[in-house]
């Protein structure tokens, strides 16, 4: 009976061990990953297991994050596992055509917190949740192409980061937005400070979403300088574009002066 009540407790009872089997993914198709189920000294019920998409979120106006599902797949209902028994439950989840990117070109990005964590449910107990294994999401090769054009213009790749949080005017599915944020060319650099990219795609397009941070010459309450001003652009990818012009026209564009405060 006392193995019993520690088993309820963790201790001595069923265990879970996921591992991903796809080296990348890439956002719109399915993840491929197992989990071991493994018994503990005694016979436990289980409630269920179940694997979750997380993504870590800043907050708005705050500097705290949050751990968001995003996704999941059920794997096993209420059961009994027997005391040293073993299973292993394949899964494939589904990923949105909005998850993040965390890696480019083998390269993680820095500021991405995405994962897949499997979750126990005890009868008799609480959830048990394991820490999420990270995913090497890569971009699509519309996305790509974009990040491609913004290398070979002079952009540099600063950090990334997911925002809780909708972009006004875009089809958005998710609860939050990724920014992909680079420092301008030598060419803008005296006029933006930054230029974020956040990617909105989906089964039949790819959005693309540009935010720049202009520099203020002159505030509005006097003196000089300012947290700048933002200018969004939203275009869909189309094929056969060429990327660094459009970039470059729409920079150009933005780069203007608009008035004696710009």
């Amino acid at each position: 009976m006392f193995q019993k009540v520690l088993a309820t407790f963790g201790s001595g009872g069923a265990k879970i061990d996921a591992r991903l089997l796809d080296r990348t993914a890439s956002p719109g198709r399915p993840l491929h990953g197992e989990v071991l189920l493994a018994g503990g000294e005694v016979d436990q019920e289980i409630k269920g297991l179940a694997v979750t998409l997380l993504a870590r979120v800043q907050v708005p106006g705050t500097d705290k994050t949050e751990d968001l599902p995003f996704g999941s797949q059920h794997l096993v209902g209420a059961e009994t596992i027997r005391a040293g028994q073993q299973v292993r439950l394949p899964f494939e989840v589904p990923l949105p055509w909005e998850t993040p990117v965390t890696s480019v070109y083998a390269k993680p990005l820095t500021g991405m917190a995405v994962g897949v964590r499997a979750e126990l449910d005890l009868a008799a107990a609480v959830s048990d949740p394991f820490d999420a294994d990270a995913v090497a999401i890569e971009p699509l090769p519309a996305q790509k192409r974009v990040l491609d054009a913004l290398s070979r213009i002079g952009f540099t790749f600063r950090e990334a980061i997911l925002e809780q949080g909708r972009i006004n005017g875009a089809q958005q599915q998710l609860p939050f937005f990724q920014e992909i944020r680079f420092t301008p060319s030598p060419r803008f650099a005296s006029v933006f400070s930054q230029l974020a990219v956040t990617f909105l795609a989906s089964s039949s397009r790819t959005d693309v979403v540009l935010e720049v941070t202009k520099n203020v010459r002159v505030s509005k309450t006097g003196g000089f300088g300012g947290r700048g001003q933002d200018f969004l652009g939203m275009f869909t990818m189309k094929p056969d574009v060429n990327w660094e012009k459009q970039l470059d026209d729409w920079l150009d564009q933005v780069a203007r002066p608009r008035g004696i405060f710009d």
